[in-house]
């Protein structure tokens, strides 16, 4: 989710390669002005009122995920909701989970509500896990990452954002006093680095994630059927779908085109996708990581580690925080589930180093199995980004509030009664267990969007 550039061919990599932008597009509603009429005419409100509905009686991340999917249009939904290739590791991903048991306690003397408080980056945080910094927020709803930096306020946790944001680092900074992380790609241009760490630092921001995973750009085949672009090509099939999803094309035309606010606010995201896929360097290397952690001197994070002597070589390196993650199996197939990794990453770092995983993550008993097993905390992608195309800051504060309940639960129900001790237990209380067709999908999963949903 960290790459909302315009559609690339998948067979060849991404550097010194041009997006596919809407060249032949025939009209441009933004270009004309459109957006300033319709701001005028405030409709937003009577197109949305199914959609808040829905929102209201959603029940878990799934739900949210079926809001999503009904609001939002459907090559805009399928980028959020996609993985690479055949989605087996987006599938695997969650049924790794599912092959955890939690060993509970009885009458460990506890009651509702828990302490879920800890540190991410050593600043105070009042949840275990948070939203990991996407791209492009705006294209799901028009709030886009506001709506993530008010949910991250609300809860008291930990707001993470992207390079690629569609939402400028001082306007976050104005929506949130709480800790900040800035995720950065590797880029060619070290003054172009040099700028945007420093507005980062301006901005408030307290550490640093490097994300090392994106060197190419995954093959995500349903981006390809949609013809999926930003902007849209307005193809007769993208406006017969524009049609049918009326909540989100309203909110499309009547608000401003969106830049990539956090490099240049200047330019629109049609001309910025070249500038990024010219700029991202695959050869970058553990040399020119210290070269970065020079320049930024504060809590970083390498996010995208898979494997435990990568994860040492890290923290030889200088970087504080190793975050587990595979991209959200958006990258390379049948890459591993992530949870399944974290102990043997866990016991090559030591108990002093701290560590961040995301993943799969669709459940508060996900989070808790993860704590156990060797997070010191958590990050969520697609559910937080479900609610965020559901239903603005409103969906997103409820994905934090679901998993949040959930979590209590799990936590509560095993016994722990605090995260610390949910960690120094853990590895006693989740033992994992051979799978069986009990475990997967029934005939009507896919409908609930079991593994990503399949086109």
């Amino acid at each position: 989710l960290h790459s909302a550039q315009a559609k690339l061919d998948h067979n060849i990599p991404l550097l010194g390669r041009l997006p596919t932008i809407a060249a032949t597009m025939v009209i441009n509603p933004h270009k004309l002005g459109v957006h300033k009429l319709l701001k005028h005419i405030p409709l937003n409100a009577l197109f949305d009122a199914p959609s808040k509905a829905r929102l209201r009686k959603a029940v878990n991340i799934a739900d949210l995920r079926l809001c999503a999917k009904q609001r939002a249009h459907k090559m805009v939904f399928d980028y959020l909701d996609a993985g690479a290739d055949d989605e087996i590791s987006l599938r695997r991903g969650k049924d790794a989970y599912s092959e955890l048991e939690m060993h509970f306690h009885i009458l460990s003397g506890l009651k509702p509500p828990l302490d879920l408080s800890t540190k991410i980056f050593g600043q105070d945080v009042k949840l275990p896990f948070f939203g990991c910094p996407t791209a492009g927020n705006r294209m799901f709803h028009w709030e886009g990452e506001t709506a993530a930096a008010k949910a991250a306020q609300h809860h008291g946790t930990l707001y993470g954002l992207s390079s690629l944001a569609t939402t400028g680092i001082a306007e976050i900074g104005q929506l949130t006093d709480g800790p900040k992380v800035f995720q950065l790609y590797v880029w060619k241009d070290r003054e172009l680095v040099k700028d945007v760490l420093a507005k980062a630092k301006e901005g408030g921001f307290h550490a640093m994630a490097l994300t090392v995973d994106f060197t190419w750009y995954g093959n995500r085949e349903r981006d390809i059927r949609n013809d999926f672009s930003i902007p849209p090509k307005y193809s007769v099939n993208q406006m017969i779908e524009a049609i049918r999803k009326p909540a989100w094309t309203y909110d499309f035309l009547s608000h401003e085109a969106y830049t990539y606010a956090c490099i240049n606010t200047e330019v629109p995201a049609d001309s910025l996708a070249a500038f990024v896929n010219s700029q991202i360097a695959p050869e970058f290397d553990w040399r020119d990581a210290e070269w970065l952690l020079g320049e930024w001197n504060a809590p970083s994070a390498v996010k995208g580690v898979c494997r435990p002597d990568d994860a040492i070589r890290a923290v030889e390196t200088g970087f504080t925080t190793m975050w587990v993650s595979n991209h959200g199996a958006r990258q390379l197939e049948t890459s591993p589930a992530t949870i399944d990794v974290l102990p043997s990453i866990r016991e090559a770092v030591g108990p002093d180093v701290e560590i961040i995983l995301d993943g799969g993550v669709q459940r508060g008993t996900d989070i808790c199995k993860a704590l156990a097993l060797g997070a010191d905390s958590v990050g969520v992608g697609k559910p937080y980004l479900y609610g965020l195309a559901a239903g603005g800051t409103e969906g997103v504060i409820k994905a934090y509030d679901i998993l949040k309940v959930e979590l209590d639960r799990a936590m509560g129900l095993l016994g722990t009664g605090t995260v610390d001790e949910l960690k120094k237990r853990g590895p006693g209380l989740i033992k994992k267990r051979n799978g069986s067709a009990r475990d997967y999908p029934d005939r009507y999963a896919y409908e609930r969007g079991y593994g990503g949903g399949v086109i």
